[in-house]
C-alpha cells in the first residue's frame, strides 16, 4: 500500500505514470454547429434554421418531414431537400450518410420530432418491438429499440458538417393582460416533442414563440448565453460561426472517412485510425462505403479490420482493427 501511495505521489508530481489514463492540457478546438430549435407551429423554426445555415455554409441540405414546408422558402434561400414520409431513426442515419458523402456543409432536420413520434419513429419502434417479442411489455420494447435511437443521435452529433434540428413543441394558450387591461389568449410553446434530455447533445438550444422571438435556453457559447433575439437574422448565425471557429484547427471528419475507405490501408493503419476516431468520439459518424452502402465510421473500420484478419489467417478466425 505504501508503495502504491508513493507511486501515485510521484505521478502527481509530474513523473512518468504507467496508467493508461493520461491527462493533457485542455485546448479549445474548432468545431461544427450542433443547434436545436423548438417551438409551436408558426414560431419560425424552419425559417430561422435556414437563416442560421446560410451563415454557416454554402451547401445546405434539408431533411424535410413537414410535407414539403421548407420549399416555401426556396425563393429566399438556396438549398437541396430530401422529403421523407417514414421516420425510422435508421433512415435518418442513412440520410445523413448520403448528405455527408455529397459534401453538404450544413444539414437541417426539420423536424426531429417525427423521428420520435411520427410514423416509424421511436415510439412506434418501441411499440412494435414490445408486441413482437415481449408480450406487449414496453420495458422490453425500449431495450430492443434503444440502440436504434443511440445510432441516430451519434450520427447527428458526429456528422462531418454543421447540424441544425427543429423540434415541435406542444401548443398551449395562456391568458395575458394587454395594454388595455383585458385578458387575451396568447399562444405559447410547451415541452418539445422529443425524449427527455436530448438537449444535452447540442451546443446551442433555442426556444421560439409565436412572435418569432428566440430565447437561448442552453449555450456552450458564452456570448449567446441567455440571449433573447427578436426574429433572428443572419447576424445570429454569424455569432455562432465566430464561436465555432475560435479555436485550434482539427483534422476534418471527411479526412478520417477517406482514410477508412482507402484501398491500400493496412491493418496497422486502421488500428491507428480507430484510436484517433475513438479519442474524438466519432465512431457514429455517418458515411457511405465505396459501393454506396450506408454505415458509420466505427463500423467501417471494424469491418475492414475483420476482413484483413480473416484473409491473413486463412479465413479461420475473426478480429478487429482495435
Amino acid at each position: 500500500m505504501a508503495q502504491a501511495t508513493q507511486a501515485a505521489a510521484q505521478s502527481a508530481g509530474g513523473r512518468t505514470s504507467h496508467t493508461r489514463f493520461q491527462f493533457a492540457p485542455a485546448t479549445k478546438e474548432q468545431s461544427k454547429a450542433r443547434v436545436a430549435l423548438d417551438g409551436p407551429s408558426g414560431s419560425g423554426k424552419t425559417y430561422t434554421a435556414l437563416t442560421i445555415a446560410t451563415a454557416l455554409g454554402s451547401r445546405i441540405a434539408v431533411i424535410d418531414t413537414e410535407r414539403g414546408s421548407a420549399r416555401k422558402y426556396a425563393n429566399e434561400f438556396a438549398f437541396d431537400v430530401l422529403e421523407l414520409a417514414y421516420f425510422s431513426p435508421d433512415d435518418l442515419v442513412e440520410a445523413l450518410a448520403a448528405a455527408g458523402s455529397a459534401g453538404y456543409d450544413v444539414v437541417i432536420v426539420d423536424s426531429l420530432s417525427h423521428f420520435w413520434s411520427g410514423s416509424g419513429g421511436m415510439l412506434e419502434q418501441v411499440d412494435n418491438a414490445a408486441k413482437k417479442g415481449f408480450g406487449g411489455n414496453s420495458f422490453g420494447g425500449w431495450k430492443e429499440a434503444r440502440p436504434m435511437e443511440r445510432r441516430m443521435i451519434e450520427a447527428l452529433v458526429a456528422y462531418p458538417g454543421h447540424v441544425i434540428v427543429t423540434m415541435r413543441a406542444k401548443t398551449d394558450y395562456v391568458l395575458e393582460t394587454n395594454d388595455r387591461g383585458k385578458q387575451v389568449p396568447k399562444k405559447v410553446g410547451m415541452k418539445p416533442e422529443q425524449r427527455e434530455g436530448l438537449e444535452y447533445e447540442f451546443d446551442i438550444v433555442g426556444s421560439m414563440d409565436w412572435e418569432n422571438t428566440l430565447v437561448v435556453t442552453k449555450s456552450r457559447a458564452r456570448p449567446l448565453t441567455g440571449a433573447v433575439v427578436r426574429q433572428p437574422g443572419i447576424e445570429f448565425g454569424q455569432q455562432i460561426k465566430a464561436w465555432l471557429e475560435d479555436g485550434t484547427a482539427v483534422e476534418p471528419v471527411e479526412d478520417l472517412i477517406t482514410e477508412a475507405n482507402r484501398a491500400d490501408a493496412t491493418f496497422e493503419d486502421l488500428g491507428a485510425l480507430m484510436r484517433k476516431v475513438r479519442a474524438r468520439r466519432l465512431e457514429g459518424a455517418p458515411m457511405l462505403t465505396p459501393e454506396g452502402a450506408p454505415t458509420t465510421l466505427g463500423e467501417r473500420i471494424q469491418e475492414r479490420g475483420k476482413q484483413m484478419r480473416l484473409a491473413a489467417q486463412g479465413g479461420t478466425t475473426e478480429g478487429s482493427a482495435a
